[in-house]
């Protein structure tokens, strides 16, 4: 068993629509914005993670930047394999010498169809997988919690992601109810962009309305410790200018706000489907929160107040999935029955 072991690579994979984070040895090795640059000429990977995202709306023709999964799922099949194949190879193998057999887990959403599970597979695969599992993205963070998810009784995940908000009630190994929408952090990302164009006139990209979102994002306006204003530049709509304006996180707690209210009318109903006896567990322990969507500051004080429901924010919330489909690794005899 040692000596297969040593052939054998083992990687836990929370496959994200925003970032990538590999699990190999009890560690997080790999964790990079999925994002990648391809040569269009050649087909070949020439920036990857960190780097690509630095390119994005800034190639020519000849280079495009990709984010090879939309919505949760894999959206250009060979992107996706080129970005699985580069960030395993960041990894540095025990023997530099031969090619060590690839033993994964991928966390996949919920609501993922039967096309879209196979598409992970298969690019997983082609980038050198040789033993895929796979496992719903509730149950990884539930387990990431430390939470026992084999335990006859209610447990309530919400997990927001870039593409995908993840809400589950999880109860003796297995999703009782579960819905999977796709108003997640993308959709903070593009309501900030909206509300600067719209009330502010000034054309701002991606990258930096999701710093604006990282920086200084709120879930509500009144906050213990507020963020200071931070100042932002770009082209005037109307005269193509130079341009600058002060952002507050009041103004983004203002731009968030229908998307959040998508995500609690979805928590809403699924509560509604949920079993009383679960129920009431619910209502006793509370609904915890993971995902980088986690990370907006007072998200946990807003769906408390909206719903009256204590909610909790994991310690790690971009991590949780992760260090979930980890253990989920360490211990595939325990956690067999949760695989796809």
């Amino acid at each position: 068993m040692g000596l297969f072991s040593f052939f054998t690579q083992e990687l836990a994979i929370d496959l994200g629509t925003a970032n990538t984070l590999i699990i190999h040895e009890d560690r997080v090795v790999v964790n990079e914005p999925s994002v990648v640059t391809i040569d269009n000429r050649t087909g070949k990977l020439v920036a990857l993670g960190t780097k690509a995202r630095q390119m994005i709306g800034k190639t020519h023709d000849k280079l495009r930047t990709i984010r090879p999964l939309r919505d949760g799922v894999i959206a250009d099949y060979n992107a996706a394999e080129l970005m699985i194949r580069g960030m395993i190879n960041m990894i540095k193998p025990r023997n530099r010498f031969f090619k060590p057999s690839l033993k994964m887990v991928i966390c996949i959403p919920s609501g993922s169809t039967e096309v879209e599970i196979r598409a992970v597979r298969d690019s997983s695969i082609h980038a050198g997988g040789r033993d895929i599992y796979m496992v719903y993205e509730p149950l990884s963070a539930a387990i990431g919690l430390g939470l026992d998810v084999n335990a006859p009784e209610g447990i309530m995940v919400v997990d927001i992601g870039g593409g995908t908000t993840e809400i589950a009630v999880i109860s003796l190994g297995g999703i009782v109810a579960n819905k999977s929408v796709r108003f997640a952090g993308d959709d903070f990302t593009q309501d900030i962009q909206d509300y600067i164009r719209q009330h502010h006139n000034l054309k701002i990209g991606e990258r930096t309305a999701e710093q604006i979102k990282i920086d200084i994002g709120a879930a509500i306006e009144d906050i213990e410790e507020n963020p200071k204003p931070i100042t932002i530049q770009g082209p005037n709509l109307t005269t193509s200018l130079p341009s600058h304006v002060h952002i507050t996180h009041k103004e983004v707690a203002h731009a968030i706000d229908k998307t959040l209210g998508k995500i609690e009318i979805a928590i809403q109903n699924t509560l509604e489907q949920t079993p009383p006896e679960l129920y009431t567990d619910i209502i006793n322990k509370g609904i915890y929160l993971a995902g980088g969507g986690a990370l907006l500051r007072g998200i946990d004080i807003r769906f408390s107040e909206r719903m009256n429901i204590p909610f909790h924010v994991a310690d790690e919330p971009l991590k949780t999935i992760a260090i979930g489909t980890g253990i989920v690794l360490k211990n595939i005899e325990k956690y067999g029955f949760l695989m796809k």
